[in-house]
């Protein structure tokens, strides 16, 4: 019943229309459980907005040894395993943090919120990680500038449902409930993991690279990155975003907590952010994303979000307020993560399938979190020196051209890629039809 709907809003052939409808259930999923937490995570930054670069700092050793442990697992097991796995033990998690905020005394909750603010931190890059290395490895680089976008939009529909559901819930019911509510979208998400595994080549056949593990050991993947240029210079454009990132995360933790003082208040407030953002998302992800990408390129595509960031920092500069910040942020969110987050992921499906697992988790974790470390403790060094919110955000202009330029490179490398092919990258299987 969905696929002639779909059919209107995607350039996909018949026998890929299924597989995008599994894989865009798989990114809802995965965001709807994330958006549940999120606005919990941000409120507790806003609370304890002091620590922010020590929590910072604890997320970062987190990740260094959570990468090289999913790179054992990776390793050892095939992505039918691996994928589901990786979903499931965040799972668990939760419902350890939910016995520990029941069961254990009110005196360490503080505490509790700071393992937990870690624990999201890590939850969000790694779940979603996994996720479009996975599509990186299902779609080939042609189907990812067609089908990228609209898959992404499952990933937009999912955060806005959970945010909705936060917001919600978060005055009526104990914030610690959405925890349990968080774990039955992390389910499905393994359930359509499965489902894809099994139409891209995943069966009953053991020969098949799809069934067998990634191989090499949990430091391969690493090691890779600092022999190859254009490895290297994704990971300058991730540094380089979260600087961007991190900026307008601590201002708006600042401005936020100093202009509302109640926490519910707070949580609803960044939930419908969150909701906003998410709204234009798909409106962007729906009708422009894949058109865009087809008719500027790769290149362009990853240069639009920090050249118009730029002056956007210019502007908060000028008019350091509330509603200003509010306003880029949604900006800034809803082009993130319906122009550049696309087109980024494609940048993955000219590699080999151990770099769009074990490099990519590299990438998109431990050197987004160390990126947020450096950038964090950056930020507090310039605060502490005496410069404002305004101020800061002046500094930060200059730094948002530097990633344009950095995109605009490693998009025209990308390009450059697909147009020779990669040596060692295998075709993508086609989707079986429905």
């Amino acid at each position: 019943m969905l696929r002639p709907l779909v059919a209107r809003f995607v350039s996909a052939r018949d026998d890929e229309l299924t597989p995008v409808l599994w894989a865009t259930a798989y990114g809802f999923c995965i965001l709807f459980s994330y958006y549940i937490l999120r606005a919990v995570r941000d409120e507790i930054s806003s609370a304890d907005r002091g620590n922010l670069q020590i929590l910072w700092t604890a997320v970062f050793v987190v990740m260094l040894l959570a990468v090289p442990l999913y790179s054992w697992v990776a390793s050892r097991y095939p992505r039918g395993v691996f994928v589901p796995l990786a979903n499931r033990f965040f799972i668990a998690n939760l419902v350890l943090f939910y016995v520990a905020l029941t069961l254990l005394p009110p005196a360490l909750r503080p505490w509790i919120d700071r393992a937990f603010y870690v624990w999201a931190s890590v939850f969000a890059l790694f779940v979603v990680t996994v996720f479009w290395g996975f599509m990186a490895d299902c779609f080939r680089n042609e189907q990812g500038k067609r089908l990228f976008g609209f898959i992404a939009v499952g990933s937009s529909l999912g955060g806005i449902a959970g945010s909705a559901v936060t917001a919600s819930l978060v005055e009526v019911a104990p914030a610690f409930t959405l925890l349990l509510v968080a774990c039955v979208p992390l389910e499905l998400a393994s359930w359509c993991a499965a489902v894809l595994h099994r139409r891209f080549g995943g069966g009953a056949d053991a020969t098949r690279v799809e069934n067998q593990p990634l191989g090499g050991s949990a430091w391969s993947g690493i090691g890779v990155i600092f022999r190859s240029p254009y490895l290297l210079g994704i990971a300058a454009y991730i540094a380089l975003m979260t600087f961007a990132s991190t900026v307008l995360y601590f201002q708006q933790a600042h401005l936020v907590g100093e202009a509302v003082t109640d926490r519910a208040a707070r949580t609803a407030l960044f939930a419908r952010i969150d909701l906003w953002a998410n709204a234009l998302t798909i409106l962007l992800q729906t009708y422009l994303t894949a058109r865009i990408i087809r008719a500027i390129g790769i290149a362009a595509s990853l240069l639009l979000l920090p050249a118009a960031l730029s002056l956007g920092f210019l502007g908060l500069g000028a008019y350091p307020l509330l509603v200003v910040l509010i306003g880029l942020q949604v900006f800034y969110r809803s082009v993130r993560y319906g122009l550049a987050k696309p087109a980024r992921e494609v940048l993955f499906t000219v590699v080999s399938r151990e770099e769009k697992y074990k490099s990519k988790a590299f990438l998109d974790a431990a050197v987004y979190r160390g990126g947020d470390l450096v950038s964090g403790w950056l930020y507090a060094g310039l605060a502490a020196l005496g410069l404002s919110v305004g101020a800061i955000a002046f500094v930060a202009a200059p730094v948002a051209v530097v990633w344009a330029v950095v995109g605009f490179r490693l998009g025209t490398a990308q390009e450059r890629r697909a147009r020779a092919g990669t040596p060692g990258t295998p075709e993508s299987p086609t989707p079986a039809s429905s």
